[in-house]
């Protein structure tokens, strides 16, 4: 891989260092790459690139959530140089995460359904992006994602009183989800990634949020070959999703 260890690998590494007994996720007998987490035969390391951008993201993963290989919040970080990631606790709010939040440089962005929101709370539908057009805003959006299964981003919103401050955007993506890997139960449930290219979008960056997809349907291609039992597919969908992502960061 060409570039350094991103906020998820070393969440990862540090979950995977205290766990006590090894996840046996889907296909735990596959070896795999370290980074991307899908198998070495398929991993897509050597295709990631970084894109420029003037949003940053927030993961809040739960527990286990960044040692599954079908996360995808780690994509994020995968392009977006400014992605911090802390894992999620109840009774032991890190302060690096809580600094983060008050950072002067930044105007964070609680990315959830507004229907959770709380008495009081505002909710946004767009983000105004900054640079040369940006009328005087200077701070960098922060968009903060909670990184878990449906029932535990709720978790990690009600148990989370620092949330509640945070100004929430919400928006209702008028197509199902994609993300046929841990698909929600709900139709407007969408993989972290998806949330994150929604977000991005409403920053006015339609470009980075296109290629964020693109990478995306790569890794879920990816996941698929890696899952199948069949060592010669063939694999030109993994080619085209491959030359897509990467025509997407010239457009």
């Amino acid at each position: 891989m060409g570039f350094p260890s991103h906020a998820v690998h070393l969440r990862y590494q540090y979950r995977k260092a205290i766990s006590t007994r090894p996840y046996n996720a889907r296909g735990k007998n596959l070896v795999r790459c370290n980074a991307c987490l899908l198998a070495k035969q398929f991993c897509t390391c050597g295709s990631r690139r970084q894109l420029t951008s003037n949003a940053s993201f927030l993961l809040i993963m739960y527990d286990d959530e960044v040692l599954k290989p079908s996360n995808s919040g780690r994509l994020i970080a995968d392009l977006v140089p400014d992605t911090h990631a802390y894992i999620w606790s109840r009774t032991q709010v890190n302060r690096k995460l809580l600094a983060l939040l008050n950072d002067p440089q930044y105007q964070a962005y609680l990315v959830f359904p507004s229907e959770y929101a709380q008495p009081g709370q505002t909710v946004v539908e767009k983000v105004e992006p900054i640079g040369p057009c940006s009328a005087g805003v200077n701070k960098r959006p922060l968009f903060v994602l909670l990184d878990g299964s449906w029932r535990e981003a709720i978790k990690m919103f009600n148990k989370s009183p620092y949330l509640h401050s945070l100004p929430m955007l919400s928006f209702t993506p008028e197509t199902a989800a994609k993300y046929g890997l841990r698909k929600g139960s709900r139709d407007f449930q969408l993989g972290t990634a998806e949330v994150a290219a929604l977000a991005l979008g409403v920053a006015g960056e339609a470009h980075n949020a296109a290629s964020l997809n693109a990478w995306f349907a790569l890794f879920i291609e990816s996941s698929m070959f890696s899952r199948s039992r069949k060592s010669t597919l063939d694999r030109t969908p993994l080619n085209q999703l491959t030359y897509a992502f990467h025509q997407s960061l010239h457009k």
